[in-house]
Parts: C-alpha cells; sequence; structure tokens
C-alpha cells in the first residue's frame, strides 16, 4: 500500500463524486485522479527518480494538491514550502532540500527569479498561471502533453514520500522525513480518533504546507471518500460566507481561527450544516468550545488533536464525548502509538506527575533531513522526544502543560505559562493571550502577561495580575502586563514566545 493509492481507490468506487471545491472550481474524484496521472507520468517522463524532491511553492490550491499524489504515484518526496518565507528562507528549503523539481505559482515569479542563478541543484522549473517565462515549462500546458494512464512505478511502504519542513519557533527550520508507512498509519490513528465517517465536507483552512492541514484534514478526506473545500488564505468573514454557501459539515483549526470566527456580529451566516470542529496547535478552552455550540447550533462534536510534525502528526486524540469533561485535555495516545511521561533521564514518572511526553510507533518520522545529530537526539532510545512537558490521568489522558523550553522558573519554582493562559481566557474582555519569563534581578525570572483584549474593551495592569490572583497561587500570577494588538504566530497558530522575549 502506498499514499497515492488512497486517491486511486477513492476514484474507482465514487468517480463522479465532488472531490475538491476551490472558489468557482468543483472537481470530481476521476477528473482529479486523471489530473494527478497525467502529472505523474509527465515528470517520470523527464526522469524523476524514486526519492527526489519536489519542491512546491503554492498558496491552498488545487494544484497543490495534485502534486502532493502526484508525487507519491511516482516516488517522489512531496516538499512543501511555507509560502510567508522570505526570499532567503525559500533558497535555504530549496537548497537544503536538494530539489531537482520546483513548481511555483506565478505571484512568486519575482520572488524565483531573484534566487534561480543561485539555486544549482533545481533543474526543472514549472509555473503555475497565464504568463510562463520561455525557459519554464507551463503546468497546464505540460499536464496535457501526458497521458493518464495510472503511474507504473513500483513503491515500499518505507519509501519516503514527504518532506516536512517545521515550522519551529527557533533556529532553521528542520526537515521531517516521512514515509508512505508514516502517513498511511498516521491516516489510521487519525480516521479512528476522530471517528471519521465517509462523505462529509470539509473546509481547509490551515496552509496545507503543514501537516495537520495536510495529513490530518485533507488526505483523511480523501481516504474517506468526502469533499474538501479549499480556502487560499484565512479571513474569518470569508469563511463564514463558504460554510454557507457549501454546507460544509467539518471545519478544523487552530484555537486563534475560532477565536477569530467568534468575534464577527452573531448570526449573519447560516452555519447549521457544521457538525465537527476539530483543533490544534495549543489548547481550545472550555469557554471558547461552549461559544462554538452557539455559533455552531447543530454541532455535536469537537476533537482536540494533539501532535507534531516528526509524528505525521497525530500523538493524542480527546473525542467528542471527553471535550468538556476533561478539562485542557488532548485525549489517550492515538491507537497504534506508546507514550510515556519521563524525567531528564528518561525513567517514567508516576501519574499526574509533570514530565516530557515522548512517543513511539510506525507514524514516527523516519529523521531529519541531513541532520544526524538532531535525529539521534528527537530520537533517542527509538523514542520521539516532543519537548513537551505534559501529565497523564489514571485513565491514560494526556495533559500538556508546556513546551519545556518555555516553563518559567521563579524562586526555584516551575511555573507553567499554559496554566495562567487558561484563566486569563475565561476573563470575557480577553481575546488573546500568552505568558512569558523576563529576566528578574532578585527571581531568576518574573511572569509577564502579553493581553490582546476584545475590541472596545479596556482594562489595567492591576485588574489582570488581582483576576490571575483569584485563582492561581499567588507565585504564578503575573508580576506585570502587556497590552498589545495581536500576537505572533507560526504557520501551525502557536504563539512565537521566542519573538515576544525579544520584544
Amino acid at each position: 500500500m502506498d499514499v497515492g493509492q488512497i486517491l486511486t481507490f477513492t476514484a474507482r468506487k465514487f468517480p463522479q463524486r465532488i472531490a475538491l471545491i476551490f472558489e468557482q472550481e468543483r472537481m470530481t474524484y476521476q477528473e482529479f485522479n486523471r489530473r494527478v496521472n497525467q502529472l505523474a507520468n509527465g515528470l517520470l517522463r523527464l526522469g524523476l527518480k524514486k526519492g527526489e524532491k519536489v519542491a512546491v511553492l503554492l498558496f491552498n490550491s488545487i494544484p497543490l494538491v495534485e502534486i502532493l499524489f502526484a508525487s507519491a504515484k511516482t516516488g517522489g518526496v512531496f516538499t512543501p514550502i511555507n509560502f510567508r518565507f522570505t526570499t532567503e528562507e525559500v533558497f535555504y528549503i530549496l537548497d537544503h532540500s536538494d530539489a531537482r523539481f520546483f513548481i511555483y505559482g506565478e505571484g512568486f515569479s519575482e520572488l524565483v527569479e531573484k534566487i534561480r542563478p543561485r539555486l544549482k541543484k533545481v533543474e526543472f522549473y514549472f509555473s503555475i498561471g497565464e504568463s510562463t517565462p520561455p525557459s519554464i515549462l507551463n503546468y497546464e500546458t505540460f499536464l496535457k502533453e501526458s497521458l493518464s494512464q495510472e503511474p507504473d512505478v513500483h513503491l515500499f511502504e518505507k519509501d519516503e514520500c514527504q518532506l516536512m519542513y517545521t515550522s519551529g519557533t527557533t533556529g532553521k527550520p528542520k526537515g521531517a522525513l516521512l514515509t508512505h508507512e508514516n502517513l498511511l498509519w498516521n491516516l489510521f490513528n487519525t480516521i479512528l480518533g476522530r471517528e471519521e465517517k465517509e462523505g462529509d465536507t470539509s473546509l481547509v483552512i490551515g496552509p496545507l504546507y503543514h501537516t495537520a492541514a495536510l495529513n490530518n484534514h485533507f488526505l483523511t478526506r480523501v481516504a474517506m471518500a468526502g469533499t474538501s473545500v479549499l480556502v487560499k488564505h484565512f479571513d474569518p468573514e470569508r469563511v463564514m460566507e463558504v460554510i454557507e454557501k457549501e454546507k460544509v459539515t467539518v471545519i478544523s483549526g487552530a484555537p486563534a481561527a475560532y477565536h477569530l470566527m467568534l468575534s464577527l456580529p452573531n448570526g449573519r451566516y447560516d452555519t447549521r450544516s457544521i457538525v465537527k470542529c476539530t483543533t490544534g496547535a495549543s489548547i481550545l478552552p472550555n469557554e471558547t468550545k461552549e461559544r462554538l455550540t452557539k455559533l455552531f447550533p447543530n454541532l455535536s462534536g469537537i476533537y482536540d488533536v494533539y501532535g507534531c510534525t516528526e509524528a505525521t502528526p497525530s500523538i493524542a486524540i480527546l473525542k467528542a464525548k471527553d471535550s468538556l469533561k476533561k478539562k485542557e485535555c488532548v485525549g489517550p495516545a492515538v491507537p497504534f502509538l506508546e507514550v510515556r511521561i519521563v524525567d531528564d533521564q528518561d525513567r517514567d514518572l508516576p501519574v499526574r506527575e509533570v514530565g516530557e511526553l515522548i512517543c513511539r510507533g510506525p507514524n514516527v518520522m523516519k529523521g531529519y533531513y541531513k541532520d544526524e545529530e538532531a535525529t539521534r537526539e528527537a530520537l533517542r532510545g527509538g523514542w520521539l522526544h516532543t519537548g513537551d512537558l505534559a501529565r497523564m490521568d489514571e485513565e491514560g489522558f494526556i495533559y500538556i502543560v508546556d513546551r519545556k523550553k518555555d516553563m518559567i522558573v521563579s524562586g526555584g519554582e516551575n511555573i507553567y505559562p499554559r496554566e495562567i493562559e487558561e484563566i486569563l481566557y475565561s476573563h470575557p474582555r480577553v481575546e488573546d493571550a500568552a505568558i512569558i519569563g523576563i529576566p528578574d534581578p532578585l527571581w531568576g525570572e518574573s511572569v509577564r502577561a502579553v493581553i490582546v483584549l476584545k475590541r472596545g474593551e479596556t482594562m489595567t495592569e492591576e485588574e489582570v495580575i488581582e483576576y490571575c490572583k483569584s485563582h492561581l497561587a499567588s507565585y504564578k500570577k503575573p508580576k506585570s502586563v502587556w497590552f498589545v494588538e495581536n500576537l505572533p504566530r507560526n504557520p501551525s497558530g502557536k504563539v512565537l514566545k521566542t519573538v515576544l522575549r525579544k520584544r
């Protein structure tokens, strides 16, 4: 079995079912598979070999997912690039990945022309759009010149399928190499954990260069013969319009996206079609979950998903029936994965004690591309070390406490920012919040709250501190407060606390 066959099988079973909706375009599974095969056969004609990287710089769009499956069917390694990256960051990914094939949207032509003289490894350039320079292959023309039968390539589950560069909060991105086996097991885990059903219409609002949007949301929908509605950019009003127009049943997004949707005036859109929400990247507060049940009146469940790029990405999923009952919980580990909570010497900790979450299973990456040292560190002892601090209850449910590097040590006491952030989210005037540690000559570090207030609201530093003090041990309360218009986030929606600390 390989990832490309997921589309092949679905197209054979449901050829006329709508696979993709993007803006005014609709595409059936039969047409989707035919175009994927044309691209795959064209790439093979150019000499694409198993294991070679196919780099992509595109917004969410139909060509992006065509390239995903064409790469999978040929043995190529799909390598998406963050469209928010600067010119130098794009150059780094292309150079580091050793990509020989590079497909990009015409909106990125100026950026590509700047770095093209330095790209010694890229041999074939493809542009998607009307105007294509003479030395660049036109994507649509290239497809029309290629055959549409299934590519004749024999693949193994251990073959590499994706090179996903981490949206890390520090340093240069690392490329996690994911195999067909990794992706297939992640698919099983996600389908079971999120209780997926055949034929749902899912709105993909996250960027498809990220594993959550790509592997959990999009690939799952193809495997379950559903319809994926792709959105080029996240805009809360546009998202609500699409939900109403396309009668979307499932929506997946980071908490920040849900908060923006909830900030819109009530009752403007018909949202009765939504029956399921899934969320990840950070904890979705119970108060937000309760507000979502009002925004989506027929909502039958919210699923909290915890994972990381290196796990393809699912590690734990909190099912809908436990969503409100298990506060600040990410659920038990997904079915085909072992999870442990350990100390700094990788020794197991008792129930409810905080330590690092490590995991082992067939969805864990092969390793980091061209980085043996980082691979050894991340996979030491055969277990993926997530860098996340967590605890586990008697039933095996996992509670993410914080990132190991974000923990604040003040006066010898360990303070976990997420605990304080949860309190701040419960305040009716607070829209968004982050807690960081700042240098303190007496205590080593002190707690600072960085807060985004809801539109039209005001609040003083004293009010914030008193509110936290009434809900937390005194040593955990913020010593200072900084009000900002928005919080810097990485593409997966996680707050960039390194940026806040630098500021």
